[in-house]
């Protein structure tokens, strides 16, 4: 892996260069092993949080792990083309809008003891901005050499706050063109379904049933890129205790290893009824 600075990751993409890179501020890494029609993303993946920040926040580590997507990035980790975040969505959010990407409160408890200096604001609303100035020149690179593009956008949920039966997998779909891609998000639905998870776990998948897939991430690629196709899949956290901070590595390598040739399986079938 490499450290580089945005304007390197971006001379990279541009030239169809093959890397492995952390940002120059540590705040993503990038795998590209080869250019494949898809991309894996993982934007809620990081745990990091600036030490300038600790005092100021009423939140503990395990209140912010608590709502972060831990193991997504690993998830999809064997496949060609990752993105992920390093930085804890409290610092910011890269599945908000610049303009509300630093909380103000989070899920009902307020996040700062005093509210944050414009200066500490713009440090974090700086790192989102270059995110987002590598996944336009990513985007634009992958679609523009295939035609057509499919980005599979990892997220994961606490199951347990819901006081109703919720399913394993959840895709959100309320941005994306249905009526082009219907068949795409059913059949990524289907292959969700027939997961086999240990330790007794179902794998149910429905379509907007717990989120419908308003991230900024998902809003920003199909807006600005009419030919790619961005599935929000988000899992239940079946693979940790979300109340006791436990992780299950023994769900998550399931997960990974089955993924490993479903997404393929999926991507190539996409590529081939979509390309001209």
């Amino acid at each position: 892996m490499q450290r580089l600075t945005i304007e390197q990751i971006i001379s990279k993409i541009e030239a169809e260069e093959t890397f492995h890179a952390v940002s120059s501020d540590y705040s993503f890494t990038l795998k590209i092993e080869d250019y494949v029609p898809y991309v894996c993303g993982a934007v809620h993946d990081g745990h990091q949080f600036r030490k300038d920040l600790w005092d100021n926040c009423l939140h503990t580590e395990y209140d912010r792990w608590y709502e972060e997507d831990p193991e997504t990035k690993n998830m999809v980790i064997s496949h060609p083309i990752v993105i992920a975040g390093c930085d804890s969505r409290f610092e910011y959010d890269l599945n908000r809008a610049p303009e509300t990407a630093i909380y103000t409160d989070a899920w009902g408890k307020q996040l700062w003891k005093t509210p944050l200096p414009e200066a500490k604001k713009q440090k974090s609303l700086e790192k989102h901005n270059a995110f987002y100035k590598v996944v336009q020149t990513l985007i634009q690179k992958v679609e523009s050499k295939f035609g057509i593009a499919i980005v599979y956008d990892m997220h994961s949920y606490n199951w347990k706050r819901w006081d109703r039966e919720v399913p394993t997998w959840n895709l959100g779909t309320a941005n994306v063109d249905n009526t082009r891609f219907g068949g795409d998000i059913e059949t990524w639905r289907q292959s969700l379904s027939e997961l086999h998870l240990p330790n007794g776990i179902k794998s149910t998948s429905k379509i907007n049933d717990t989120f419908q897939g308003n991230g900024f991430f998902l809003k920003f690629i199909s807006q600005n890129f009419k030919n790619t196709l961005v599935l929000a899949t988000e899992i239940a956290k079946v693979y940790c205790d979300e109340y006791n901070y436990i992780m299950y590595p023994e769900v998550v390598a399931a997960v990974e290893e089955q993924l490993r040739s479903r997404i393929v399986t999926h991507a190539n079938a996409f590529y081939k009824r979509h390309s001209k």
